[in-house]
């Protein structure tokens, strides 16, 4: 029974942090609004069969006016629900998704870089929404269908308890069995659906973010092959759910058509001894009382999308489970005003390493795809220190070499960049980026690969400006610069594989 565990609901619950009010007021909406279809269904029933009867129009009248009056009460009464609803829900979801970027702020650094950006959006938006649904999708209609049900047998039981069991039971076969039914079709299609929709994302975020040099390699066209094929693979998934979903969909419909036929055997049973307008009820009001499951299914489906949602929520803020251990952060002493150089191939874990020092100390550190924000030049610098002054941002861009790109800007450093990077070259952005750490007051600066995308003859020229005590940084600043290279005449330390050289003094 791990398909309908409540536990997923506790936990999304505990993350959403609902407005219980808000949420009891959108119940009660919901209960009122398909109360009003019940008691129509009722009072239909028996106006019908009276009106059979041909009594005096005026014994008809008040029935007349509260069909009319329950008939417009149930539209109302829904629409408000859904704004209630919806309400609670997306203020729930910017609360969870607030809450998602404080633990990430609090968690290592490396717990968010360990994922690729496209995973990230997957997570804060897709899996937040599924969340969010649970409220709307599983939360609403569980406790309403509960609340109508107990109704609609209470009120049949008054006039036939033989009647209200077998309605009894076709409801929990409508309102337990069923959605049973379609949570274990959904399940492992739907944690198979989330491994492909977040191969989607990255290749999709692959694709956007590095599309001319993809192209420039060749391989643009595969990437965004590979997003096809995952949203292909993705659709293959969900079709093989169809079946076992469709008859959960079948079963409340034959719940409901036993319940009637349940209820017509005992109206024979009992056409001697009632009214036929209480007989009318009595066939009348099961067709109504079905109608609070028919939503079960999904609200099934919904509490197993948000178990996985929130299983993936859970693992973005906890440490990356593949990491043995922090590896040291250098055998030497990181002292203010060092320049240290950290090199090595791809993979060997210089980013690791920088991250590392980034968690046990004062330091600021500013990754080799750090965002560009859709927004002025000025406010894609003041991320990094938000009281700059507008000439302490321009003399660090000049510094880096941007000083004619920003002369050349219609409003200078108040020049929108559409688009954030698409706005820019790679070098522009490497540079933009570099400035961006100028600009920043942490005492202990990492860089990683600041200088890739540069020509190699502007490129060995900021690594020398950045690892020298009189270069680009004061030199009570440490700098700390993760690279494949270095130029020939640099003197600082440098790791490399684990080991610290000293190079000679040139």
């Amino acid at each position: 029974m791990k398909s309908l565990s409540f536990e997923p609901l506790v936990a999304a619950l505990a993350l959403l942090r609902p407005r219980w009010s808000r949420l009891a007021l959108a119940v009660t909406l919901g209960v009122f609004a398909l109360g009003s279809a019940l008691a129509l269904a009722g009072v239909s029933a028996w106006l019908i069969t009276r009106a059979w009867q041909m009594p005096p129009v005026l014994d008809l009248t008040v029935a007349v006016v509260a069909v009319r009056a329950l008939g417009i009460s149930r539209g109302v009464l829904g629409y408000c629900e859904r704004l209630a609803s919806h309400d609670t829900a997306l203020r729930a979801a910017g609360t969870a998704r607030t809450r998602l970027y404080r633990r990430l702020v609090d968690a290592p650094a490396e717990t968010a870089l360990r994922l690729h950006s496209g995973d990230l959006v997957s997570r804060v938006g897709s899996s937040v929404d599924e969340l969010a649904d649970v409220l709307v999708r599983a939360v609403l209609p569980i406790a309403v269908a509960a609340v109508l049900s107990s109704i609609a047998v209470a009120v049949v039981a008054v006039i036939s308890p033989a009647a209200a069991a077998v309605l009894a039971g076709c409801l929990l076969l409508a309102g337990v069995f069923a959605p049973w039914l379609a949570a274990r079709a959904a399940t492992a299609t739907e944690e198979a659906a989330v491994d492909h929709h977040s191969g989607r994302d990255a290749a999709a975020m692959l694709a956007l973010e590095h599309a001319p040099e993809l192209r420039v390699g060749g391989r643009l066209d595969d990437v965004v092959a590979e997003s096809t094929r995952q949203q292909h693979v993705w659709g293959a998934a969900s079709d093989r759910a169809a079946a076992p979903a469709a008859l959960a969909a079948a079963v409340p419909t034959l719940a409901l058509g036993a319940s009637v036929l349940g209820a017509l055997v005992a109206g024979i049973s009992l056409a001697p001894l009632v009214a036929p307008t209480t007989l009318a009820i009595l066939m009348l009001l099961p067709l109504s009382a079905f109608e609070a499951t028919t939503a079960l299914p999904a609200a099934a489906t919904q509490l197993t999308r948000a178990r996985i949602a929130t299983r993936r929520l859970i693992e973005l803020a906890e440490p990356d489970p593949t990491r043995r251990e922090r590896p040291a952060v250098a055998p030497i002493e990181i002292r203010p005003g060092d320049r240290l150089a950290v090199i090595g191939p791809s993979g060997c874990g210089k980013t690791t390493l920088l991250m590392a020092v980034a968690a046990e100390q004062q330091a600021g550190f500013f990754a080799e795809d750090a965002h560009l924000f859709d927004t002025t030049v000025r406010d894609n610098l003041l991320v990094a220190r938000g009281d700059a002054t507008d000439a302490e941002l321009s003399s660090a861009l000049a510094r880096v070499g941007l000083q004619r790109w920003l002369d050349g800007l219609p409003q200078g450093l108040s020049t929108v960049l559409p688009g954030g990077a698409a706005a820019v070259s790679a070098g522009q952005r490497r540079r933009l980026l570099l400035a961006r750490a100028l600009v920043s007051s942490f005492p202990i600066v990492l860089l990683d690969e600041p200088t890739e995308h540069l020509d190699a003859a502007d490129g060995e020229r900021i690594l020398t400006d950045l690892l020298t005590s009189d270069g680009l940084f004061p030199a009570g600043r440490t700098v700390v610069v993760a690279t494949h290279h270095l130029p020939d005449d640099i003197s600082c330390p440098v790791l490399s594989l684990g080991r610290v050289e000293y190079p000679h003094q040139s």
